[in-house]
Formats: C-alpha cells, structure tokens, sequence
C-alpha cells in the first residue's frame, strides 16, 4: 500500500514530481489489473490507495482520502463510506452511467461527481453493430458449426438474414445513438430514432427519420437497438407491450443497461417467437445467473459488457477520470461534471 500520510492538498502535484506531494486517490480494486501504463496516469497526479488496503488500514488512509476512482461500478459508494472519508473531494466513475451513485446522498456530503462521456461512443457504437451482424448472419451458431468435431460437411441451406437496405430503430440518439446511426449509414440501412427531445442536426447528418411515439419505431423496424441512460423513467423501457409491438422477424440489441430490458418479458417473447432474436452486451445482474434461459437460446448472443472495452477507449476514460479529480482538488470546474437531477 502506498504511504498514506497526511498531503497537503495546495500543493501544486501537476509538476512536482515528489509522490510526498501528490494528493491521496482511493481506487477500486477492479483497477488493479489494468495495464500498468494505465495506472501511470494515475499516478502522475496521485499517490494510490487500492480499495482492499483501505480497508484494512482506514484509520490511517481515511483522512487524506481526497478522490475517490469507481469503475466497474466499484466499490459500493455508501453513506458509511462517505463518512469515513472526511476529506473526499470529487467520485470519478470510469463510463457514462452513474445509476449505481446515490448522487444526491453524495451531494449532501460535499462531493462532486464526474464521468466519462464522449470517449466510449465509438466503441459501443462499434460493439452495437457488431452484435446486430453476429446475429443477422448468426456468427455464433456458425463458429460451432465451423469448430464441431462431429461436422462433416457444411449444409448450403443454412442461411441467416440481411442487414444492408433494412430499417434500424434506435432508442436514445445520444453520443452512442447517433454513432450508432452513422454507421448505419454507410450499410444503406434505414434509420429511424425515438428520443426525448429531436436532434435536427443529427437526424440531418445522418438521414434519420424522428418518431415521436416509440411505438412508431417498433413497429417499422427490423433491429430495435438501445441506447438509452438507465434512469426511473427507462427500467423496463421495453416490455411485454413493446415486444408485442415488434415484427416477428426483428431483433432486438442493448447496449445500454440491463434494466432497460424486462428480462422475463423478453424470454416469453423469443420462446414464443414474438420477435425473432436478442443481442444483448448488458443484462440484470451482470453475470446472469447460471441457470438463465437467456443462456442456452439459440437465438440470443450474450457479451459480458464490453461495449467500452478497446484498449485506447479504457485508457481514454481512466485519464478523464483523471482530469475530474484533478479539477475537483484544485477548486476548478470539473470537465463533466454530474449533478443530481
């Protein structure tokens, strides 16, 4: 563990390069396995403290605890924990959604919140497309084939469907939907987008059509992709009455949170073949449990959430999190700051 004493927390840490000097970060022990360049730019402005050491040493740790880095949606921030770290400034969380922060407890405590926007549109975007192919041309069931030892020939019947010239629905134009939607583009497909407020410029750039009522998009669309926050107003966005709604030959992609999805919901529809297939890089809980039968469907594609998971967009994050904490600790404006709503 790093030596956690006393800092003082004036003192200017962007070019000294005394570790004596730098302020205290608190981080998630999820962290320690990054790259070790990763950890470097952490390092450059703070003197670490992994999450597991602070707990065995928290008397000693706890007073000079000044930022506190979450990723992976660890550790828990709880009220406990934001009264023993006195002198907590700013919680960085590596990635967009913040659900998992009580920001208004937060807030009670002093402590500004930052994220990580902007830097993990593109690769979410690209991962959002890459499930809607994988499924389309049923990637996985084809790779078994391909890998069996029991294959002996290829059957020239086994076909999947087409993504070019068909029509994508995308629920949230955000960074992440209108990424999405450029992409889109370039495989001629139709774009159609549901969103709280219309994005004129995006919709221009992109040749998107605006639906109003979400049920709009549903009902025209052949890959329903999500990309909306998780907040009260979008848990379970998407149940039994929206699947209802979808063409039996459409397919459904979230990349967005789990809770979006009414899980049992979309079990029914896909056993009973209300839509024809999922795409799914987020659930709830995150891993399912190993009894699920979103598992064994053939007709499903599970990734672990990983939409965010290319190693120039990990980084990309870890140094925004890294310019929040350092604004928070010298009293200036935090880059992307989240306030309570």
């Amino acid at each position: 563990m790093q030596n956690c004493r006393h800092v003082n927390a004036a003192s200017d840490f962007h070019s000294t390069t005394n570790m004596e000097g730098l302020p205290c970060a608190l981080l998630s022990d999820k962290m320690c396995h990054l790259p070790e360049d990763y950890i470097e730019l952490v390092k450059l402005h703070f003197r670490i403290i992994w999450f597991k050491d602070f707990v065995q040493n928290q008397q000693q740790c706890s007073q000079v605890t000044q930022a506190l880095f979450v990723w992976a949606q660890l550790p828990h921030v709880t009220q406990e924990l934001l009264q023993s770290l006195p002198n907590l400034k700013v919680i960085v969380n590596g990635g967009v959604g913040v659900n998992h922060l009580d920001l208004n407890l937060i807030s009670r405590f002093g402590v500004k919140v930052g994220n990580t926007p902007h830097v993990l549109s593109n690769a979410t975007a690209d991962m959002g497309m890459a499930l809607m192919l994988a499924s389309a041309r049923r990637l996985i069931e084809g790779i078994n084939i391909a890998c069996s030892p029991e294959t002996t020939a290829f059957d020239c019947n086994w076909i999947g469907i087409d993504v070019s010239g068909t029509t994508l629905g995308i629920i949230g134009m955000g960074n992440i939907g209108f990424k999405v939607a450029q992409r889109a583009k370039g495989f001629e497909m139709k774009i159609l987008y549901h969103n709280r407020n219309r994005r004129h410029k995006e919709e221009e750039a992109v040749g998107a059509h605006f639906c109003e009522k979400i049920e709009d998009l549903l009902q025209q669309s052949d890959f329903v992709m999500i990309a909306v926050n998780l907040t009260p107003e979008t848990v379970k966005l998407i149940g039994k009455r929206e699947l209802d709604m979808m063409k039996p030959t459409a397919t459904l992609i979230n990349i967005s949170r789990g809770q979006v999805v009414d899980q049992d919901a979309l079990v029914e529809a896909l056993q009973k073949g209300v839509i024809r297939a999922a795409a799914l890089d987020v659930t709830y809980p995150e891993p399912l449990p190993r009894h699920h039968p979103l598992l064994t469907m053939k007709n499903v594609i599970l990734s672990p959430h990983i939409g965010s998971a290319t190693y120039n967009t990990r980084k990309s994050m870890l140094q925004k999190m890294v310019e929040n904490a350092v604004a928070a600790i010298n009293g200036t404006p935090l880059p992307d700051e989240v306030v309570p709503r």
